[in-house]
């Protein structure tokens, strides 16, 4: 029996890595504006904070 060298499944592994990071990163982005933004990256002073309000308390976080 001999090995066969596969070296597309590398790049796969790179690829699916890649995509994990990036989804990861985009959730905690998600989780700072829905949990902790208020208006300091939104920009929006308290929109944001009203918009996502009953988010905030569904999870737990304070925000008053």
């Amino acid at each position: 029996m001999a090995l066969a060298y596969a070296p597309d499944a590398s790049i796969e592994s790179t690829k699916l890595a890649a995509l994990a990071f990036a989804v990861v990163l985009l959730s905690m982005l998600a989780l700072y504006v829905v949990g902790f933004d208020q208006g300091a990256v939104s920009r929006t002073g308290m929109y944001m904070h009203e918009l996502m309000h009953d988010g905030r308390h569904l999870m737990g976080l304070p925000c008053h």
